[in-house]
């Protein structure tokens, strides 16, 4: 169910609540909202079938049999290039959600992209927009933002190896 504030001007579907609810209902910008387990399962899913792709381009630059260790490790990174996209991707969409819940103006659109108008959001709706964006918004923000910090780790660890190899 949508939420909807009757006083609110701005079309149902160009209120941030709903852009909010539209995002935790999807099926791929829920993934991080997921408990970690299930979070990293998404996540190792997108690592292994970017293989698919990653790895026959690493087996032309290096070839597995003579070089396995620059093979795997050119792979993986190839591989974690798809993984950072998906993370990108899932940043951008709740960083526009948090930014538009956050804020006290909301631009919106009628009827077309030619008739543009902005909205000053009540106290009530500012306030629980931004409890929301502290509660809810700001924990998956983090959650995405260590993640890349994990992902920048490995690709550190993964220059590291190939020095040495």
């Amino acid at each position: 169910m949508k939420a909807s504030v009757s006083a609110c001007p701005v079309p149902t579907e160009q209120q941030p609540i709903n852009e909010y609810q539209e995002l935790t209902d999807s099926w791929f910008f829920s993934w991080a909202i997921l408990d970690l387990q299930r979070y990293i399962r998404k996540l190792t899913w997108v690592w292994i079938w970017s293989w698919s792709i990653a790895g026959p381009l690493a087996a032309a630059s290096f070839v597995p049999g003579k070089y396995p260790g620059k093979f795997a490790l050119c792979g993986a990174a190839g591989a974690s290039i798809f993984v950072g996209l998906t993370l990108l991707r899932l940043y951008l969409g709740w960083l526009y959600v948090r930014d538009r819940l956050a804020a006290e103006t909301i631009f919106y659109e009628e009827s077309g992209w030619y008739d543009g108008q902005t909205w000053t959001k009540t106290p009530e709706i500012l306030t629980r927009d931004r409890l929301l964006v502290s509660y809810q918004v700001q924990p998956i923000m983090r959650r995405l933002k260590r993640t890349f910090a994990l992902l920048a780790l490995f690709f550190c660890i993964g220059s590291l190896m190939w020095i040495f190899l």
